[in-house]
């Protein structure tokens, strides 16, 4: 579970009573993409033949350009997460964060869940003693790769939602 039970208003756009920017969201989506695609090889060494969550994070940033409708980024989302279920491990959380980064055009809170995959990713792909550092360190390269427009708004989003995130966020 990544969402929290009750929808934090910060990431609801202001056209659905929240009080997210159209700009903001999309930053969010850039993030999220970012994130994902930093751990996408994970994914893509164990299937090199599927293409889903390299489609999910491209629709994400097309969602962006205006180039896709938000419903488009949200269903390859869904198809990346399809890409995770019969994985293990590193590979399978590279592909969720996939997912989660499609899905953020249709719920920005999402975002989270793409960085906690990636961190989860990192994290598994590392050997067993140097798995909290190499989840430490993605989660530092999140955090260098955050806009400024964004960056409160999204570590305050981390510290939140630690607890139903892993507590991948340090």
């Amino acid at each position: 579970m990544i969402l929290p039970k009750v929808r934090d208003p910060r990431f609801v756009t202001i056209r659905r009573r929240g009080t997210l920017t159209d700009g903001d969201h999309r930053l969010l989506a850039l993030w999220a993409a970012s994130c994902a695609e930093h751990v996408l090889g994970l994914f893509e060494s164990a299937q090199p033949g599927d293409p889903r969550p390299r489609h999910a994070i491209e629709h994400a940033r097309a969602w962006v350009r205006g180039e896709v409708k938000m419903m488009q980024a949200r269903a390859a989302g869904g198809h990346a997460m399809g890409a995770a279920r019969d994985l293990r491990g590193a590979a399978r959380h590279a592909a969720y964060a996939a997912g989660q980064a499609g899905a953020v055009a249709h719920v920005a809170a999402h975002e989270l869940g793409a960085a906690a995959y990636a961190i989860k990713a990192v994290r598994a792909a590392a050997p067993d003693a140097l798995s909290e550092a190499a989840g430490g360190l993605e989660c530092q390269w999140q955090r260098d790769q955050l806009p400024e427009a964004i960056r409160e708004l999204v570590l305050d989003d981390q510290r939140l939602r630690n607890d139903i995130c892993w507590s991948v966020f340090h």
